[in-house]
């Protein structure tokens, strides 16, 4: 079953997109060391929610550095694998990150597609913004996707 697909079957249900979030963490076990919840997925984007826990904080009490990057990895990543053409592969070859306020709160992630031209082969930028619960962008990260056709 295709991603999109799964998602859209498992969001009606009561707890489908803890679900779904689960069977992405079980295809890829490091997500699940900071508790994201997937939210929405369709082509060229994704949102992804954070809760503000202790597992996931820095000294500061503030959301650690670390968890914000696996969640934009998360993000993006999902995003790019539901973007690429049916038959490409693809594989983060870097991220640069900016940390633009202190993330006090639960989190969301962006990661918003929509001006990139998908059909193409190569590297690949791809954006993600996370943002605060008073709508604050603390975190932004461009994630270069090296994206091939082919076989994976």
């Amino acid at each position: 079953m295709q991603v999109i697909e799964m998602f859209n079957k498992l969001k009606g249900l009561p707890g489908g997109t803890m679900l779904f979030t689960r069977a992405v963490c079980l295809k890829a076990p490091y997500f699940s060391s900071i508790h994201p919840l997937i939210e929405e997925v369709k082509p060229a984007y994704v949102r992804v929610k954070l809760r503000k826990r202790r597992s996931v904080e820095n000294h500061l009490k503030t959301v650690h550095a670390i968890a914000m990057c696996n969640m934009a990895e998360l993000a993006g990543g999902l995003m790019t694998d539901v973007s690429v053409p049916k038959g490409s592969r693809w594989i983060p070859s870097g991220m640069t990150v900016k940390y633009l306020k202190k993330a006090k709160t639960d989190l969301i992630a962006v990661a918003d597609g929509s001006h990139i031209d998908w059909s193409q082969e190569g590297e690949i930028i791809v954006p993600v913004m996370l943002s605060d619960t008073n709508n604050d962008i603390v975190f932004s990260a461009e994630i270069t996707m090296n994206v091939k056709k082919g076989k994976v």
